[in-house]
């Protein structure tokens, strides 16, 4: 349930809490903190109140803070004690699924980080894939404590930022989603290439998961974005286009087999909330891409 951001800047205190209190990981105190500073001229500017409150508050009462948030696949969230939004935003990339050797893995560098720092890793999963995560994990553990305490509280802005905007309606929404595209142009024949089969693949490790298919419209482009309405994960993608069914469907002579039949570009997402277009130009014999807007 969504509430407007127009009631929220008039509504009591307790009505306030109810609606966005449990954005930040069991610290009420921080919406009591931002229920002060209204009005807000904006979501973006509500999200920024209680962020301030985070970053105004004792050294003891952040670390507290950080202290009460769980485990990336740690054995409360197997158990399903932790909170509705962590539930949700671990299980976006899988991290309720993991098999008993990856799930050791993540407990080893649990235990690794919170020795260090203190307190639990923390990071915004749903702006990264699963390899993502275990590459920040481990850059991460590397930090002296005062840079990974800024980090933590850094990823905090981008975890509540998400949630305000998927529990608050109204002016000035945080950017928090990316976009990626692509289109087909037949260089050969100077048009658009129409019902091109496309594939998106996401790597974890070495193996790729298909995870989008789409085909090309008049325009040469896909109906939708094959990823949208969501950050885009950093992490390491491959998109496969069928061109040799087009040429063929043209009356091209390619050779049995085609010299190009499906036709791979590899690429990697750095900008969760960016916009990448990934266009391909092709002919029977060659193919380039770019990075596009």
């Amino acid at each position: 349930m969504t509430a407007a951001l127009a009631d929220l800047n008039r509504t009591t205190l307790p009505a306030f809490s109810e609606a966005v209190g449990e954005t930040f990981e069991l610290a009420p105190w921080v919406a009591e903190a931002a229920w002060a500073k209204r009005p807000f001229p904006s979501v973006t500017g509500l999200h920024e109140a209680m962020m301030g409150a985070v970053r105004a508050a004792p050294r003891e009462r952040q670390l507290e803070f950080l202290r009460g948030h769980s485990d990336l696949a740690g054995k409360a969230a197997r158990a399903g004690a932790i909170t509705a939004d962590s539930r949700s935003e671990q299980s976006s990339v899988g991290l309720d699924s993991l098999s008993e050797a990856d799930f050791a893995r993540f407990h080893r560098l649990n235990d690794s980080y919170k020795a260090k720092f203190g307190f639990p890793f923390i990071v915004c999963v749903r702006r990264h894939s699963r390899d993502s995560i275990l590459a920040q994990f481990e850059r991460r553990l590397g930090h002296d404590g005062a840079t990974e305490f800024a980090a933590a509280l850094l990823e905090v802005f981008y975890i509540t930022r998400l949630r305000i905007a998927a529990k608050v309606t109204g002016e000035g929404m945080p950017r928090v989603n990316g976009r990626l595209s692509t289109h087909v142009l037949d260089t050969h024949a100077g048009r658009p290439a129409v019902g091109i089969a496309v594939e998106l693949y996401e790597f974890a490790g070495e193996a790729a998961h298909r995870i989008a298919t789409a085909v090309t419209n008049a325009d040469g482009r896909t109906d939708r974005p094959l990823i949208g309405d969501r950050p885009l994960p950093i992490g390491r993608y491959e998109l496969r286009f069928a061109i040799g069914d087009h040429f063929r469907s043209r009356g091209i002579e390619q050779g049995d087999p085609p010299f190009l039949d499906i036709v791979p570009l590899r690429f990697s997402i750095a900008e969760p909330e960016g916009h990448y277009h990934v266009p391909l130009l092709c002919t029977p014999w060659s193919y380039s891409t770019y990075r596009g807007s």
